[in-house]
């Protein structure tokens, strides 16, 4: 369910449009600031996050702080993050609500920071509301949708919250409220999502030895054709890894 196993990145753009334009967007406005470009201030200026501000009506930073990051490192874990979480999702509930279903979560993770700290002068910017949303839908499946994820990738999301949390409670810098109204707004939002939802299964695309074409296979028979071909392994490996990234970025001081 979260590893990948697209041969190409265009045919993870292909399966994965919202996934691939929301990346798209965080590591473009990253450039934008890390070139130091004339728009650059303007952007962080008119879309930081500030509870102050969005109290005096300022209410599109709500939004736009979601897409905005603290420098590479932040942008990188979160985006990993995306594609790893994200994929099955989009699938499952289709483009429109898995879009609606992550920008809400970022938007009521820092709709939360609001009502508790309404005045509050701090900053804060980052998708890890969005990305904490997404544990949220997917621990709604646990507790109540079981047969949309299977008990590996249950024990996971289990692993990978407890882990979020922990280090969100305990290390300075990070936006609490931010990660915990993301995931409670995903929990909340999850039964909208998942309303008639199948489960996911992992496409598995190889070519055809004997014909020019790209067949896709899903389900049990996705392990027997990974078997014959062995060049997924590394594929595995390379997933692996971003895996693992995403938890340090979990355990680094996310904004």
């Amino acid at each position: 369910m979260f590893r990948r196993n697209e041969r190409s990145i265009k045919e993870f753009v292909r399966l994965y449009p919202v996934v691939s334009a929301l990346v798209a967007i965080y590591i473009l406005l990253w450039a934008v600031s890390a070139l130091n470009l004339p728009i650059a201030r303007d952007i962080e200026m008119w879309g930081i996050g500030q509870n102050y501000a969005v109290s005096q009506g300022d209410y599109w930073r709500l939004l736009t702080a979601t897409f905005l990051h603290g420098g590479f490192t932040h942008m990188l874990f979160n985006s990993f993050s995306l594609v790893i979480f994200g994929p099955a999702l989009e699938r499952m509930a289709g483009r429109t609500k898995f879009l609606l279903a992550y920008l809400g979560a970022g938007v009521i993770g820092n709709l939360g920071s609001l009502v508790v700290a309404p005045h509050a002068i701090y900053f804060y910017v980052g998708a890890s509301g969005a990305i904490y949303g997404l544990f949220g839908i997917y621990l709604y499946m646990i507790f109540f949708r079981k047969q949309l994820i299977d008990p590996a990738n249950s024990q996971l999301i289990l692993i990978f919250t407890i882990f979020g949390f922990v280090m969100t409670f305990t290390q300075p810098g990070i936006h609490v409220q931010g990660h915990l109204f993301g995931a409670i707004g995903g929990f909340g939002l999850a039964p909208l999502i998942l309303n008639r939802v199948r489960p996911f299964y992992q496409p598995s695309v190889y070519r055809n030895q004997d014909q020019d074409v790209v067949e896709i296979q899903y389900g049990h028979d996705r392990h027997r054709e990974e078997n014959r071909h062995p060049k997924q392994s590394v594929g595995k490996i390379i997933w692996t890894a971003l895996v693992v990234l995403a938890v340090l970025g979990l355990l680094n001081r996310f904004y």
